[in-house]
């Protein structure tokens, strides 16, 4: 089985205080693993270190094989992340947002339009600067920006919140799908109600540990 994620005994600091305390986490190809906890608990963190954003300050880590304490900033490539912010340019429409993305990696105007059809930001949305659209839409419009970067791994911070139920369910069969294709997903949520049905494993985070593991 394929290792996508390994951390051992990472140590990693924000503003001076640890946010992660000494994490070791395996994640394989083809898993959708749910970090769970609440607020503060390190799943952020977590996220921002498999993505090569947040330096490993003591431990060992890798993602794809590449080394996060010596090639961080090579792994972003491979990895597509969604946080709390959608990192959408506001002042460019939807359709120049998902595409500044897609020309990251070359992906095609087909794969945009499927994209944002798939998503529901075609048509008029289209159009329409993402300062003005609503949370939903500004949320939906990131996701298809996730879609088209073909990531081999996907980190969500929280990814139903500001989507209707139509919109949650759509984003899991997408995550399914990319499941299907050989992408990995790693995906961190307070709310795991619907996570917990999405998810092949959980993994509950606390205090920069991890502190349990169900199937």
């Amino acid at each position: 089985m394929e290792t996508v994620v390994e951390l051992s005994g990472v140590v990693a600091v924000l503003s001076n205080f640890p946010a992660l305390a000494g994490i070791d986490l395996v994640v394989h190809r083809g898993e959708i693993v749910l970090l769970h906890g609440p607020n503060g608990a390190g799943k952020t963190s977590v996220l921002r270190v498999c993505a090569g954003l947040l330096p490993i300050e003591r431990g060992e880590g890798s993602v794809m094989g590449v080394n996060l304490r010596t090639h961080r900033e090579s792994v972003r490539e491979q990895v597509g992340l969604l946080g709390h912010s959608n990192g959408l340019y506001l002042e460019l429409t939807v359709t120049q947002n998902v595409s500044f993305w897609a020309s990251t990696v070359g992906a095609t105007a087909q794969e945009v339009a499927l994209a944002m059809q798939r998503m529901k930001i075609d048509g008029r949305l289209a159009h329409v600067k993402a300062s003005q659209l609503s949370a939903g839409q500004r949320r939906r419009c990131a996701l298809a920006s996730l879609i088209v970067r073909r990531a081999s791994l996907w980190l969500l911070d929280e990814p139903h919140a500001g989507l209707d139920t139509a919109g949650q369910d759509e984003l899991d069969a997408i995550l399914q799908s990319a499941v299907s294709s050989g992408a990995t997903v790693v995906l961190a949520s307070h709310e795991t109600q619907r996570s917990r049905l999405l998810a092949t494993r959980v993994i509950k985070v606390d205090g920069g540990l991890i502190s349990g593991s169900e199937s």
